[in-house]
């Protein structure tokens, strides 16, 4: 994996670049009517999404701002013209279930692209289908690197820092930090889990965990998994689970006296979610400490105007209520979709829309570079570090990429806030 941003351009090569451009400068004749989702007013996508089942909790408000941004920007004129309309159907985090809403979507919905389609084990199923259907499969919730193989999937993308990053640059620290640490791991039964443990194992060699305990979303009694990791003497657990097993992990382990570091993947670390909807009160104590990786913005940087101009969405679309993590997250996704389709043209094209992706012209709103190329598919390249303390969640120390084998700083900063947060064909 590297970094491509001041190259991208160069990739794509000159026949490439004339195509895109034409697409960008065509005004004129009926060519919407021929592309599935899109009128002479209107662009329509969808997602799948759990807004009920194990995952539910946890991420069921995501969409939710995903749509709360689209009101915002069709408010505001649009992209090149065009209301976006997003369908969001209910996968309740089921593989089977996710094959159906999915083939809905595109054979019944007529739906340009999908958006954000959430989970490793549910987006994997329906991968094959998207890709065979030539629809764009944009920006995926999910670390796998799966996502990331452009000459097999070349209409998908992915959109979090690959659990493989994650994981390595978080053992990186650990072993920083925690060099005579016992290291174990607790994690989903799937690629999630595999993909993770694979990354810590890179950084802390094939016998570097002490145990790995894994757990299936179908069974929410994790005793045992715990158990042997507190016989096996855990000080340091990395964790590569949903919110909700993040919070089962941690609330079984005080109840068995084990109080390890606890050191997480994005994907089930963020402290507003298991603070409100598993942990309640009794989160800033068994949370004290926790270190966390993320690639966004914090809802606790209040200085950063990105959370402002997100909070406001939040205030005026979205209902209100404070903002959290997968807030941000999802309002992140809808600025990504509407970068990438206002590069698309004037007249997008479900090709036009993945070359746009693959140009660079995607940016998204957070701390990182995006690998977009059209040799890289990769999202997020890196993360930063976050960690508990009285009931804060916030960011110490560098921001790291993970590429080649190694753990580098990255000083590239922030993508800074623009033309009142709503993306324009450049």
């Amino acid at each position: 994996m590297t970094l491509r941003r001041n190259r991208a351009l160069a990739i794509v090569g000159a026949a490439s670049v004339f195509a895109l451009a034409a697409c960008s400068t065509n005004g004129g004749g009926g060519a919407a009517e021929d592309v599935p989702g899109v009128t002479e007013d209107t662009v329509t996508i969808g997602t799948h999404q759990p807004l009920t089942g194990p995952a539910a909790a946890g991420f069921a408000s995501i969409s939710a701002a995903t749509s709360a941004y689209f009101d915002y920007i069709n408010d505001n004129g649009g992209i090149n013209g065009r209301q976006i309309e997003f369908i969001v159907k209910d996968d309740g985090y089921n593989p089977a279930n996710t094959q159906t809403v999915v083939r809905e979507l595109v054979l019944e919905d007529d739906v340009f692209a999908i958006l954000g389609g959430l989970g490793t084990p549910t987006h994997s199923a329906v991968l094959d289908f998207l890709n065979e259907n030539e629809v764009p499969d944009l920006f995926v919730s999910g670390g796998s690197p799966t996502w990331d193989q452009p000459e097999e999937y070349p209409w998908t993308f992915g959109y979090n820092s690959e659990y493989t990053s994650e994981a390595a640059i978080l053992a990186n620290y650990a072993q920083e930090e925690f060099p005579d640490g016992t290291y174990c791991m607790f994690g989903q039964d799937d690629d999630f889990g595999d993909d993770f443990e694979a990354g810590l194992l890179e950084i802390l060699g094939d016998d570097g965990l002490a145990a790995s305990e894994r757990y299936s979303v179908a069974n929410q009694d994790v005793t045992a998994q715990i158990s042997a990791l507190k016989a096996a003497g855990c000080d340091v657990v990395f964790l590569a689970s949903i919110n909700g097993f993040t919070a089962l992990a941690v609330g079984t382990a005080a109840q068995l006296g084990l109080f390890p570091q606890w050191m997480s993947s994005s994907s089930g670390g963020d402290y507003g979610t298991l603070e409100t909807d598993y942990l309640q009160e009794n989160a800033p104590l068994l949370l004290e400490n926790f270190i966390s990786t993320f690639y966004l913005s914090l809802e606790t940087n209040e200085n950063d105007p990105w959370v402002e101009h997100f909070q406001m969405v939040q205030d005026e679309y979205n209902g209100g209520g404070e903002l959290g993590g997968n807030e941000i997250f999802g309002m992140n996704m809808a600025y990504m979709f509407a970068e990438a389709l206002a590069a698309a043209g004037e007249n997008p094209t479900r090709e036009s829309l993945v070359e746009a992706v693959e140009s660079g012209a995607v940016d998204g709103t957070g701390i990182v570079p995006l690998g977009y190329s059209p040799e890289d598919h990769t999202g997020n390249l890196g993360v930063r570090l976050s960690q508990v303390k009285s009931g804060v969640q916030a960011y110490f120390g560098d921001t790291y990429i993970y590429q080649d084998g190694e753990v580098s700083v990255y000083d590239g900063g922030a993508v800074p806030f623009e033309n009142e947060g709503i993306p324009t064909a450049e």
